[in-house]
């Protein structure tokens, strides 16, 4: 997830590119109609380039285009890359592009700024799509301040606790199914050095607002702590925020895995899948590749909530959705690509032709109902269903926020923001400062932020 840095005229606002919790994922590829326009029996696509995308874009011709019509010219691109070109087509309202590829961080803000179409009108009258099938946090995190919909979920995320189930019945450790992060820690000092060169557990520490910010943030707010309290006062120097980060440092550097400071989602996935650690808390998603066919750890693994401290839950929301252009000339016809693309029929029919471990899921009821999912994903898919529905982006702490977000403040300020706190803390995991120096610079930081909108 990722974006500007000082505050422009909502008209005129650009985002620009920053890195994401889901990067590691993403292979460089290109494809698609870059410079056509769309119009008539056709539409453009501007996607990310995740393997789940590229599944779609295969699909596409011999499903959605023979079954309706209309043609679709995807361009396909790498995250950073894509994030770039989305924002400069939507914010000039080019009309390039008719759909794109936005997260639940993007669509409340874009929607803000009248770049996206909303989609209740479409939705009254697809009584197929069954809208109430989507699960209601990635319903309520695509929902502009209008509460009108602007952003139908590919897929989606939250996080929780993976843990080496043989390496605990060894040690005679048992995970309770809702920790606290204290019996986390705890948990990792027992389970350090169980086998030759294993670490006790994994944590981002590698700069970044989707990477070391996501779970750090999370931490943050089971602690009690937030960036910004409902007046927006910067709060980054609060006792709970304090804690919560001197927490994250202290437990990475005690039982965390080798080089930390330059550890995110990719290295910690390796890290695991090659047993170098015992316990990794991360996004639900890492899941499925770690139970992958190939996968040296498939089977020896178990699945906890999310740690909390003074909070129910504390996972966080993520998604890829598709979001409609205001400006796009092909309105209808790019509702009917998205009713697809996010459908139950979209679903079941990867399921047949790619196996159901690829289906997009995350984001519908009913993909938790069917036996063929269930039993493809039977040692996570509960704990992810459950981890998704009790995310609480307008309320992921103890008390009132000035925006919403679990992992991230709902600004687009955020992302510059976020970055550098993250480069400052990511410095403490290395030992090169204090937390408590860190957090006094990005205090001062996050101070400039609070001037911008205290009052509002």
């Amino acid at each position: 997830m990722r974006i500007p840095s000082r505050r422009r005229p909502r008209a005129t606002l650009v985002m620009a590119t920053v890195g994401t919790l889901l990067a590691p994922l993403l292979s460089g590829c290109w494809a698609g109609a870059g410079g056509t326009g769309s119009g008539g029996d056709s539409i453009n696509v501007l996607m990310v380039n995740n393997p789940q995308m590229t599944e779609l874009q295969k699909l596409t011709a011999a499903h959605f285009t023979k079954e309706t019509g209309i043609r679709v010219n995807f361009t396909v691109l790498p995250e950073n890359d894509v994030r770039d070109k989305i924002s400069q087509d939507f914010a000039n309202q080019a009309g390039q592009y008719d759909v794109a590829t936005l997260s639940n961080y993007e669509i409340p803000i874009y929607a803000r700024n009248g770049w996206l179409h909303e989609m209740n009108g479409y939705v009254a009258k697809d009584p197929s799509y069954d809208e109430q099938d989507v699960l209601k946090p990635m319903r309520q995190s695509l929902t502009g301040d209008d509460g009108k919909l602007y952003g139908q979920p590919f897929y989606g995320e939250s996080s929780f606790l993976m843990y080496r189930k043989d390496v605990f019945a060894a040690k005679g450790l048992t995970m309770p199914a809702h920790p606290t992060w204290q019996q986390v820690a705890g948990l990792a000092a027992k389970a350090d050095g169980a086998k030759p060169g294993m670490k006790g557990i994994c944590l981002r520490g590698l700069p970044g607002w989707g990477e070391l910010m996501a779970p750090l943030t999370t931490v943050v707010n089971t602690f009690g702590g937030t960036w910004f309290d409902k007046k927006w006062k910067a709060r980054l120097d609060s006792p709970e925020f304090e804690k919560a980060t001197k927490f994250y440092v202290d437990l990475v550097r005690a039982h965390g895995e080798s080089g930390a400071a330059q550890s995110g989602f990719a290295e910690c996935l390796n890290d695991m899948t090659q047993g170098k650690v015992a316990m990794w808390y991360d996004a639900t998603s890492a899941a499925g590749l770690l139970e992958a066919a190939d996968s040296p750890v498939r089977g020896r693994l178990g699945y906890a909530a999310a740690p909390v401290v003074e909070t129910p839950a504390s996972g966080w929301l993520y998604t890829w959705a598709w979001g409609i252009q205001k400006a796009s000339r092909n309105p209808d016809k790019a509702w009917k690509f998205v009713s697809w693309a996010s459908g139950k029929g979209y679903e079941q029919l990867v399921g047949e032709t790619s196996g159901w471990p690829d289906v997009p899921a995350g984001k519908r009821a009913s993909t938790y109902t069917n036996a063929d999912y269930r039993k493809s994903a039977a040692a996570f898919q509960e704990m992810t269903k459950e981890a998704i529905e009790s995310a609480r982006p307008s309320d992921p702490g103890v008390q009132p926020r000035p925006a919403p977000g679990i992992q991230f403040v709902g600004i687009p300020e955020f992302t510059d923001l976020g970055t550098k706190v993250s480069q400052e803390i990511s410095a403490a995991i290395a030992g090169r400062q204090s937390v408590a120096s860190a957090l006094k610079k990005s205090q001062t930081l996050a101070e400039k932020i609070s001037k911008e909108y205290e009052g509002r």
